[in-house]
């Protein structure tokens, strides 16, 4: 087993103690953060210094931009990756992995980096026995991860956390799809209608509509594993990352639809070093 996953998820206590926290931790509500450790993030956050993902705030300054970034260059278990030469894992070593997501009122911000959807409490993912809540979800383009070295167009992160019972620091979860350019997803139609283009420091509600994570989900719930990091500043590690092998498809006016706010906005590859790329059996 995985330890229950959990021993291969380190606590995320530096990024919830330090400024620049990425934008997947940002979101965290205060269901999945004790309520001192989510206002210390949005403080720290409110405090950190501009990124990008070109120049002189692009990724390869990121670790000179502030001392608590240095591990995005000093770290051993950085994302992406590429999801190349995979070892098939049994049931034996990595635990099945259930969604049960509900709907949620649609909550949209535009943060300057990326378009993020906070999440309504309730929706969870279960690896083994850990239990994560869905906080939110966001877009990259082009894809982060790649396969053999090709991304796809848009790559979207859903972002979970897990509050040990023990009082330690929350652990992150995120689960990856790859969206390639085809037929219209209906399930994504409320979102990219409403993608909002000022830069907010709030989700704001769109009224009267829902959103369903779980219909953003491809059928096929097979997936690669592998320990990692979150992928903007500041690059914490002991992420537990799943990404599921079977891209969904958007049409090329949906797409279209986010890369006129947020084009190429992906963190470079990282070296896998000595972790070991799992996938789930069929």
């Amino acid at each position: 087993m995985l330890a229950a996953v959990g021993t291969m998820v380190s606590t995320v206590a530096a990024a919830c103690s330090v400024p620049g926290m990425d934008d997947a931790t940002a979101m965290l509500t205060p269901t999945s953060l004790p309520l001192a450790a989510a206002t210390t993030v949005a403080e720290h956050h409110a405090e950190a210094p501009h990124y990008g993902y070109e120049g002189d705030v692009g990724p390869e300054h990121w670790a000179d931009m502030l001392e608590a970034w240095k591990v995005c260059e000093t770290g051993t278990q950085q994302s992406p990756i590429d999801l190349t030469n995979a070892v098939v894992a049994t049931d034996e070593v990595l635990p099945d992995m259930t969604f049960n997501y509900g709907t949620s009122n649609l909550n949209l911000f535009n943060n300057g980096h990326t378009v993020q959807a906070a999440y309504d409490p309730g929706s969870t993912l279960t690896l083994g026995s850990d239990v994560y809540t869905l906080a939110q979800f966001h877009f990259h383009a082009h894809s982060e991860h790649v396969i053999d070295g090709e991304p796809t167009p848009l790559e979207l992160h859903l972002v979970h956390s897990m509050q040990p019972t023990d009082g330690s620091a929350a652990r992150l979860a995120v689960v990856g799809v790859l969206i390639t350019e085809g037929a219209e997803h209906p399930a994504f139609a409320a979102v990219m209608d409403h993608l909002p283009s000022e830069v907010t420091e709030e989700p704001h509600p769109v009224a009267g509509v829902t959103v369903d994570a779980n219909a953003m989900l491809p059928a096929d719930r097979t997936f690669y594993h592998y320990s990692g990091s979150l992928t903007t500043p500041g690059c914490t590690e002991g992420v537990a990352w799943q990404v599921l092998t079977t891209p969904i498809e958007l049409s090329a006016d949906q797409i279209a639809a986010f890369t006129a706010l947020h084009d190429e906005n992906f963190r470079p590859l990282q070296p896998i070093g000595e972790r070991e790329l799992q996938v789930s059996g069929p």
